[in-house]
Order: structure tokens, then sequence, then C-alpha cells
């Protein structure tokens, strides 16, 4: 520590190359960061409690194929399930389709019950109420109003493309949900009037409440125990692993930002460490001026490491910073996925990134400082750089 001094002034002797290789490293932290944060969001983050509560069945082969509605009273008789609703993703077109902001979920739901499965969702009782009593009432999240300037009462048409139906529905509440308040619910008996009776019979998905967390993994397996032999079979599983299943069309997700920090990693010890023997070789006869004074081999090399160490981290906490800044915006945009909503740089994630840079700040300092606090006085003093 009596040093501290003297590695804060030999980190900036060269600005130039210092202030470069300090927005190198940012940069890099800046997406090492978010990638983070991003991994963190999707498979480290647990379920809320209500969210723990809840399972989604639905076809085993694919999502994009239905189920029997008939399955919804073999499902309900389940031992441990306390509330049961069907849920129809509807798709559809409002307005534009051309313009994304134009795109947002829509989900056909059992107003009775609704409530019940998700009580995160926040209203008036008297909106409540309305769409209860209304077939065409529709329930429109907070950021939905705030970006098409919608009010209760206002009528929302939506065209049909997977089903050959268009929803009229009027606006009847509004609700504040703070992951999920970018999508609209509707009654589903409305839905199924405008379909032939073939499509009336089949349903998306069934969201399950459960009456505890430990009765969960349980009814997911006599759930698709039921349908085991049936022409449909079912796959159930957590609300949060059904959201993470999203992801997957995408691919190998996880393999993918895994690899992304690898890249970010190598390359911020390859910067560092250029920017390090630079500097090293240009202070050889330094060194040996400073072993004329009583500077044993371990001050040196922990003097050349520290300054090493010192730049890494001043750009990595400058990267994070821009990290969580990228991690605002991402959450002001549309939401892709529910964990998009909430996605910020934990404590965590933060602190693991500082360690990073200040190894790799270690690490890449390490050979060429080792060889230089080893040189003699004599073939330092000599030596032409």
């Amino acid at each position: 520590m009596k040093y501290l001094s003297l590695i804060f002034k030999n980190s900036w002797r060269n600005r130039r190359r210092s202030l470069l290789t300090v927005l190198s490293i940012a940069a890099s932290l800046c997406l090492l960061g978010l990638v983070g944060a991003l991994y963190a969001a999707l498979y480290l983050s647990e379920a809320s409690p209500a969210q723990a509560l809840r399972l989604v069945t639905r076809n085993r082969i694919s999502l994009t194929q239905p189920l029997p509605f008939f399955y919804r009273e073999k499902i309900r008789a389940v031992p441990g399930v306390k509330a049961l609703t069907v849920s129809q993703w509807f798709g559809g077109v409002y307005k534009d389709a051309r313009d994304f902001k134009n795109f947002f979920a829509r989900f056909g739901v059992e107003p009775k019950v609704f409530f019940e499965i998700y009580p995160e969702a926040k209203l008036p009782e008297e909106q409540k109420q309305a769409w209860l009593q209304e077939r065409r009432a529709c329930l429109v999240g907070r950021t939905l109003v705030e970006r098409f300037g919608w009010k209760l009462g206002d009528r929302i048409t939506l065209k049909g493309d997977i089903f050959p139906v268009d929803l009229e529905l009027t606006i009847r509440g509004i609700f504040d949900w703070a992951e999920n308040d970018e999508s609209l619910y509707f009654n589903i008996d409305y839905l199924y009037e405008g379909l032939s009776a073939g499509r009336r019979d089949t349903a998306g998905t069934f969201t399950i409440l459960a009456e505890s967390k430990e009765s969960v993994p349980r009814i997911a397996r006599e759930v698709d125990e039921l349908f085991r032999n049936a022409t449909a079979q079912t796959r159930t599983e957590s609300e949060q692993a059904f959201a993470l299943s999203f992801v997957s069309f995408l691919g190998n997700v996880k393999l993918f930002l895994l690899a992304v920090c690898g890249a970010v990693t190598f390359t911020i010890l390859l910067v560092s460490a250029n920017t390090i023997s630079m500097s090293v070789r240009e202070r050889v006869k330094e060194v040996g001026v400073l072993k004329t004074l009583g500077f044993t081999r371990e001050a040196i090399l922990g003097l050349l490491i520290g300054e090493a160490a010192l730049i890494s981290l001043i750009g990595g906490a400058i990267g994070l910073l821009l990290s969580s800044g990228l991690c605002y915006l991402v959450r002001q945009g549309p939401a892709f996925l529910q964990q998009t909503k909430t996605l910020s740089l934990q404590p965590g994630v933060a602190v693991a990134c500082l360690i990073l840079a200040m190894l790799i700040g270690v690490v890449s300092a390490l050979v060429p400082a080792w060889q230089a606090a080893r040189t003699s006085i004599i073939d330092a003093l000599k030596y032409i750089g």
C-alpha cells in the first residue's frame, strides 16, 4: 500500500495510451456486463412467489399444435390444482403490421379465474367487474396505454391471421403489472363464438395454479402421465421454464452467451497484455534505477502488476456504468421476453465483472513484469529500447 501513489502516477505517465486502453476495456466490459445481466436474468433468476405456483401445459410436439378442450376437466381433477384457465395466443394484426411498435401480446383467457391465477395484475374493482360483465371487453397493460394513447372505453380492432376472425374489443380495464404490462387480454369465449365448431374444441395452453410450491413438480408429472397414451400428449412445466422455451427457438442461447463472454474476455486480455508489454519495454532502464535506489524485485513486480490492475479496474468500472445504461434502454424497449422488462445489472454480476477485469490486468502483466523485475541492474541500465 505504501507504493499506491506511485502506482497511480505511473499508470498515467503515457496518458494517451492509458486512456485508449481504459476505453477499450470499458467497451469490452460494457458488452460483457450486458451479456452477463441477460444470462443472469434468463437462467439464474428466481421466480416470484406468484410465478412459482403457476404451471403451463402445452402440446408436447409444439406450441403451435392445439390441445383438446376437454383436457381442462381432467387437469382440474389432479390433486393440488387450485385453479385452471384456458389460454390462447391470438396473434392478429393491429393497424399496420409493418410498424413494429404495433406488435404486442394478445391472449384469450377466462375472466372468472384470471385474477385468481394472476394476482400481480392490479386494477380498480369497478374495472374488473366491467370486464367480467361484457363479452367484448378487454384488459390492457399500462405501457400499451402510454404507447398508443388509449383510454377506458376506446375500441380496438384486431384482424385475425392465425384465426379467421376479427375481434372488436372495448377497453374496460387498465392494469399495472411490473413484469407483464405490454399485453392485452380478452374473453376467450368471444373468440370461440366466431370459430367453426371444430376449432372451438381446442385450446392453446392450460395455465395451472398450484396450491403450494412443493406440489408443482408432482402436478407436472401427473398431468403429463394422464395423457401419456393420448393422441395429443402434453408437456407441463413451470411458467418460468415455459417462458424460456421461447428463447430456445433462437437456438442454444446459453452457449451463445457463454461464447460471447469468452470472446470478450480474450479480447480484453489481448488489449491489456499488449499495453503492458509496451509500457514495460519503455521502462527497463527505470527498473534499473529503482533497483539502485533499493527497490526489491518483489516491489518492482508489485508496481508493474498494480498499474495493470488499476487501469483494468478503471476501465471495468466505466464499462459497467455503460452496461447499466444499456440495460435501462433494453427495459424501455418492446418486451420480447418477460425477463427483459426487469433487466438490470445485478450486484453479483457487477462484482464478478470487476474481479474478472482486475484478474485480466494481473495475468496480462505477470510475464512482462516478472521479466523486467528479474533483469539485473547492469543489463537494465545498458538496455536500448
